[in-house]
C-alpha cells in the first residue's frame, strides 16, 4: 500500500459543539510531517459505523508506520449527551517502548479520562525501567497534578498498567478544563471500561468484533498471557478464576508517586 498523503486531515462528518476529532487531526499532522503513515485494511472495515439510534456516529482510524506496530483512533460522536476517544500508539513489539494511550469519555455533565504512556512492565516494582522512560518525564506529569488531579479512587490491579505520570482524573465539562485536556494529551504525545458502551450502541456481537480485531488487533499473536498470569492470587485449586474474591481489591485514593516518580502508594 501506498503511504498517505501528507496533507492536512479533515474530519469525515460535522463537528459537534465539542469534539474529540481535534485531538485526532493532530496526532495525524505531527506525525505525518515526520514519517509516512501507512493505512491499515483495519480502517475501511470499521471506517464509519452509525448506533442503534441511528444519531451516533462511530468512526476509527488504523496505520502503521517504522517502529509503529499500528497508531488508531475510535472516535464517537453522540451530540452533547456523549462524545469519546480511545486513542493508542502501538511500537513495534521488539521494541520495550511505552504505549501512548488515551481514554477519554464525555457526557453531558461529566469527562473521565486517562491519559498515559503505559509501561510494559509494573512500574511499581520494575525500577529500572521506570527510570529508564519515565524519569526525565516527571515534570511533564507534575505539570498536570494540579490542574488535572487525581480522580478518586482506583484499584491495584488497574495500577499495575499505569506509569508515574499517568493522569486520572473526572471533571465536569468546562471549555477550561477542555483546553487544559488538549495541552496535556499534544504534551505527552510529544514526547475494558468501553465494551458496555459499545455493545449498547451496535450491539453485543460486533461491539466485541470491533474491540478484539481494531482496538486490540494483534493481541492473540503477540502473547498468550492470561488475566491469571497477571493475577495469580486469584487462581482456584481447579485453574479457575476465584469469583468469590473482590475483583476490586484495595484501592489508591490519591496519586501513588510523589514527584521524582517513587511509588509511595498507601492502600485503602
Amino acid at each position: 500500500m501506498m503511504p498517505v498523503s501528507r496533507q492536512p486531515v479533515k474530519p469525515a462528518m460535522e463537528i459537534s459543539a465539542f469534539s474529540y476529532q481535534k485531538f485526532v487531526r493532530f496526532t495525524l499532522e505531527q506525525t505525518q510531517s515526520r514519517i509516512d503513515l501507512i493505512p491499515l485494511p483495519l480502517q475501511e472495515k470499521y471506517k464509519c459505523m452509525k448506533a442503534v439510534d441511528q444519531k451516533t456516529m462511530l468512526q476509527t482510524l488504523s496505520f502503521q508506520a517504522p517502529k509503529i506496530r499500528m497508531l488508531r483512533s475510535l472516535t464517537i460522536e453522540g451530540g452533547q449527551s456523549m462524545q469519546v476517544l480511545d486513542f493508542a500508539v502501538f511500537p513495534e513489539p521488539e521494541f520495550d517502548l511505552p504505549i501512548f494511550c488515551a481514554n477519554f469519555f464525555t457526557a453531558a455533565s461529566m469527562n473521565i479520562i486517562v491519559l498515559d504512556l503505559n509501561p510494559l512492565h509494573d512500574v511499581t516494582v520494575q525500577r529500572e525501567y521506570r527510570e529508564k522512560y519515565y524519569k526525565s518525564l516527571m515534570p511533564l506529569g507534575q505539570k498536570y497534578v494540579e490542574l488535572l488531579p487525581w480522580g478518586d479512587k482506583i484499584t491495584s490491579e488497574s495500577l499495575r498498567f499505569f506509569s508515574p505520570i499517568v493522569i486520572w482524573t473526572k471533571f465536569t465539562s468546562s471549555q477550561y478544563k477542555h483546553d487544559v485536556l488538549y495541552s496535556a494529551f499534544v504534551d505527552y504525545f510529544k514526547q475494558d471500561p468501553g465494551h458496555p458502551i459499545l455493545t449498547r450502541l451496535i450491539g453485543d456481537a460486533l461491539a466485541k468484533d470491533l474491540v478484539r480485531n481494531f482496538l486490540f488487533n494483534g493481541v492473540a499473536t503477540l502473547g498468550s498471557k492470561s488475566f491469571l498470569d497477571y493475577f495469580p492470587e486469584y487462581r482456584c485449586e481447579d485453574g479457575t478464576i476465584n469469583k468469590r474474591r473482590s475483583m476490586i481489591g484495595k484501592s489508591f485514593e490519591t496519586r501513588p508517586w510523589d514527584a521524582s516518580g517513587e511509588y509511595i502508594g498507601n492502600e485503602l
